[in-house]
C-alpha cells in the first residue's frame, strides 16, 4: 500500500502546475507552443527513465529500425507532448467561433453514419497527438460527449485538469466507476471516448499482439460494446505540420463480434494502425508491454 500523499506536496505540485499553465495561456499561439516544447524538453532532461522507457518501447515495436529513427521518433514525441500542454493551457479561450483555427474534422461521415445507428457511440482512442483536444473540440464542433479519465493521484490538480475538461460541456466520467453513467450516455445515443492503449494488469486483462507482441489489455471496452450495442469508433486528434492546427479523425466503425477477447484485439489492431501512421505522435514513454504472461522475462528494467 502506497504512503499517503501529504497536503504539502499536493499544494506544491498544484502550484507549479498553475504556473506553467498561466506561463503558456497569455502567450501568442506560436510563443506558447515554443515554451511547451521547451518545458517538454526540461521534462526529458530532468527523467531520463521516460527515455529509456520509450528507447525500450520503440525497440519492441520497432525491431529493424534504426538507432537515429528511434531518436528522432522520441524528439518528436517530446515535441508533441509540449505542443499539446500548451493548446491544454489554451483551452479555457477556446470556443465555437475559434475552435476551427485549432482543429477540423477528417472522416465526420462515419460519425455520422455510426449515430443512425441509435445505440450510442464508443470513441477508441489513444494517447496520440491531443487526446485532450479531441473532445474538447468535438463538443464545440458537434455536441457534448461522455470522457472517460483516471483521477489524478493529487486531487488539487485533478480538480484544475477536470474544470478545464468540461468547459466545452463534456461530462468527466471517473475510470473508477462510470459503467452505469456510461451505458445511460450511450442509450441516449451519446458519444463516449475511451483511452484504450494502456498496459493493465494481468487480473483485469487479457494478452493481445500490440505491434506483434503480446500486450495486457482491458476487456472492459469490448464488453461495453457488446452489451450496449454501440458503434466503435478510432478516433484521434493529430498534428498537421502543413496547416499548423489538429486533424480530428474517425476511422471506419469497427466490425465486431461479441467476443470480447477477440474483439479486444481487433480494438487494439486499429491503435497500433493509427500509431504506426503518425509514430512521433503517440505516448512512447508508457510501458505497454509491462505485463506479462506467466513465466515470461519482464520486458523492463
Amino acid at each position: 500500500m502506497s504512503k499517503p500523499r501529504s497536503e504539502f506536496r499536493n499544494r506544491l505540485e498544484a502550484a507549479v502546475v498553475r504556473s506553467i499553465l498561466l506561463s503558456l495561456e497569455y502567450l501568442p499561439r506560436a510563443a506558447s507552443a515554443r515554451l511547451g516544447i521547451l518545458y517538454a524538453g526540461i521534462l526529458d532532461h530532468a527523467a531520463p527513465r521516460f527515455r529509456r522507457t520509450a528507447q525500450r518501447n520503440l525497440s519492441i515495436a520497432y525491431p529493424e529500425s534504426a538507432a537515429a529513427w528511434r531518436t528522432r521518433t522520441i524528439d518528436g514525441l517530446f515535441e508533441s507532448l509540449g505542443r499539446a500542454l500548451s493548446v491544454f493551457s489554451k483551452l479555457p479561450h477556446i470556443n465555437k467561433s475559434n475552435v476551427k483555427d485549432w482543429i477540423r474534422y477528417e472522416g465526420f461521415e462515419h460519425f455520422e453514419s455510426a449515430l443512425q445507428r441509435g445505440k450510442g457511440v464508443l470513441f477508441a482512442t489513444a494517447h496520440l497527438g491531443n487526446w485532450e483536444l479531441s473532445a474538447y473540440a468535438h463538443a464545440l464542433l458537434t455536441a457534448p460527449m461522455s470522457v472517460v479519465v483516471r483521477p489524478l493521484d493529487n486531487p488539487i490538480v485533478d480538480d484544475l485538469v477536470a474544470e478545464r475538461r468540461s468547459l466545452s460541456g463534456n461530462t468527466m466520467l471517473s475510470k473508477r466507476d462510470f459503467a452505469r453513467s456510461l451505458l445511460q450516455a450511450l442509450r441516449k445515443n451519446q458519444a463516449v471516448g475511451i483511452l484504450v492503449d494502456q498496459n493493465t494488469s494481468a487480473d483485469f486483462g487479457v494478452f493481445v499482439p500490440f505491434f506483434g507482441v503480446p500486450a495486457c489489455t482491458s476487456t472492459t471496452f469490448a464488453r461495453l460494446a457488446a452489451r450496449s450495442g454501440a458503434a466503435v469508433i478510432p478516433g484521434f486528434a493529430v498534428w498537421n505540420p502543413a496547416e499548423r492546427r489538429y486533424v480530428l479523425r474517425f476511422y471506419p466503425v469497427l466490425s465486431l463480434t461479441g467476443d470480447e477477447v477477440e474483439d479486444t484485439a481487433r480494438i487494439q489492431a486499429s491503435i497500433e494502425a493509427a500509431v504506426r501512421e503518425y509514430p512521433d505522435q503517440w505516448l512512447w514513454i508508457h510501458r505497454r508491454w509491462k505485463t506479462r504472461p506467466e513465466g515470461e522475462a519482464r520486458m523492463y528494467d
